[in-house]
């Protein structure tokens, strides 16, 4: 079972810089994107609808342009969600699930909080919020790829400039606790004790010691110095084995790179 994972920022730019030639070559079983950008009534062209897949958006409601997240299936889904139940984060288009059988895929982009207080203070609540909607699909029996740009790096592996930015929305102790505090121990975190059965963070259970980063700055030649963070990750239940793993930081559709799991499983979602 292939999957991608993919904060596009901004689908139809992506697609101009040719992410769907690329991506119909990595015969992916399910795409999660982040960061649409769009209305889905500004998806007709076919290039948003790829022969062989269904295809699924949640668009942001409260602001045209803004966020939304969609899942490309080759096999069509049992059911898609697209809320959790409360509107300041579902309205923002940042949750879809797509389920088959027992197992689920979400395409998640949780809010950034490096525009000010105010979007920081909102990146708690979220954080707040969802912590016990993880740990109830963690407990669920079900099996879980949560895939998607979590805006927040785990360790001074997962960044090239990790003292400097001690203070900056993604790399904040107290979000850094959160999200390592999910994640069962694997060598990749900053300290935080993690759960005996956490979730698997594929990367670094595949890359215990990798420093490869998922998203660069647009400014001062960050891309080209490889001055990344790592943020955008797929989060497995125990039992999904990850086998391979890749993150294509070339060609560039974004200032995002797509990332690519290749998990142990029977293939039934063909």
């Amino acid at each position: 079972m292939r999957i991608i994972s993919f904060n596009a920022n901004g689908i139809r730019s992506a697609a101009s810089k040719g992410f769907f030639d690329w991506w119909r070559a990595q015969d992916a079983d399910v795409t999660c994107i982040q960061e649409t950008k769009a209305q889905e009534d500004q998806l007709a062209d076919p290039a948003f609808r790829p022969d062989g897949h269904h295809c699924f958006y949640r668009d942001a409601t409260t602001k045209k342009g803004y966020s939304g997240v969609a899942i490309y299936a080759r096999r069509e889904p049992d059911e898609v969600r697209t809320a959790l139940g409360w509107a300041p984060f579902d309205e923002e288009g940042r949750y879809i699930e797509a389920r088959f059988g027992k197992l689920s895929v979400v395409s998640f982009y949780i809010p950034s909080g490096s525009s000010g207080e105010e979007r920081q203070g909102f990146k708690f609540e979220v954080m707040t919020w969802l912590k016990p909607i993880l740990d109830e699909w963690l407990a669920s029996g079900r099996h879980y790829v949560l895939c998607g740009d979590w805006n927040i790096v785990r360790s001074a592996l997962d960044i090239r400039n990790w003292k400097s930015n001690q203070k900056n929305s993604g790399c904040l102790p107290a979000e850094r606790a959160w999200l390592n505090g999910l994640i069962g121990e694997d060598g990749g975190s900053d300290g935080t004790p993690g759960p005996r059965k956490g979730w698997i963070d594929t990367y670094r259970s595949l890359h215990p010691q990798g420093e490869d980063y998922t998203w660069w700055s647009n400014r001062g030649g960050a891309r080209a110095n490889n001055v990344g963070w790592r943020i955008d990750y797929q989060l497995a239940t125990p039992g999904l084995e990850p086998r391979r793993c890749a993150i294509s930081a070339e060609p560039r559709f974004s200032d995002h790179a797509p990332y690519l799991v290749e998990y142990a499983v029977d293939g039934s979602i063909r």
